[in-house]
């Protein structure tokens, strides 16, 4: 007989939750340790449950439960250390890293780096950080983090990158030359800049932009990001609310 798994006091973060039944819910959490876990949480949005106001998203907690099942009941949840918000207008950069780490994760997998990226990610974002680069250095951390590491510095065939070139880019084969003109082109300087994870100018931030959302793009194998969609439908309204201002 196999005697019950106990985790106590784990760093974690609540990436997702649901209502389940009356007073429970499901809650989705990502560990230092043990990776992304569900965990269900009897009777959270009860009147007196000490978790009433404890699991929420981008806060980092120190969580425990019991058991190996597909959905361990959750026994404790804490704040661990300060109090993390974002604000409104980075709401949609944090679900959307939320949502990254929901579907290109696997559950059970542990991942500790990704988890301190993360951590890093949602303390720069809460703490006014340039938004763009922090966004595009968390990605390619957690694309090479899960074995999808981009090859920046040569060609497929190994000739080095050079920065006054121009290249076209695929996770599969990386840089390959081309001419500016060429749909996609990106400026090999870009490629450069996203190596050292320093983003010296706008170029470079789009530029990283697009080669990282390819490569993500390919890892999520055809499944849509729902936070991707609502900011692009944000974006779409937002010169319709200056003009009715």
């Amino acid at each position: 007989m196999k005697s019950t798994r106990r985790v106590w006091l784990a760093p974690a973060y609540v990436l997702h939750q649901y209502a389940y039944r009356d007073t429970s819910r499901i809650v989705e959490v990502f560990t230092a340790e043990h990776g992304r876990l569900t965990l269900f949480a009897r009777g959270a949005n009860g009147p007196k449950s000490a978790l009433k106001g404890v699991l929420r998203p981008f806060q980092r907690l120190l969580v425990s439960w019991t058991g190996v099942a597909e959905a361990c009941p959750l026994v404790s949840a804490e704040t661990d250390g300060l109090i993390t918000n974002l604000a409104p207008e980075r709401l949609m950069s944090g679900f959307y890293l939320n949502e990254l780490l929901l579907k290109l994760t696997e559950r059970r997998d542990p991942h500790p780096e990704i988890f301190f990226s993360y951590a890093s990610c949602v303390q720069a974002l809460s703490g006014g950080e340039v938004e763009e680069p922090t966004l595009r250095r968390f990605e390619k951390r957690l694309l090479n983090e899960l074995g999808y590491g981009l090859e920046l510095t040569q060609t497929g065939d190994g000739r080095p990158v050079e920065q006054n070139k121009y290249y076209r880019f695929a996770l599969q084969s990386g840089p390959q030359l081309c001419v500016a003109e060429a749909p996609g082109a990106i400026y090999g300087q870009s490629l450069a800049d996203l190596q050292a994870e320093s983003f010296a100018d706008a170029r470079s931030l789009r530029d990283a932009k697009r080669v990282l959302r390819a490569a993500i793009d390919v890892c999520l194998d055809g499944r849509s990001l729902k936070s991707r969609e609502v900011m692009l439908a944000l974006r779409h309204r937002e010169p319709q609310r200056q003009e009715s201002s």
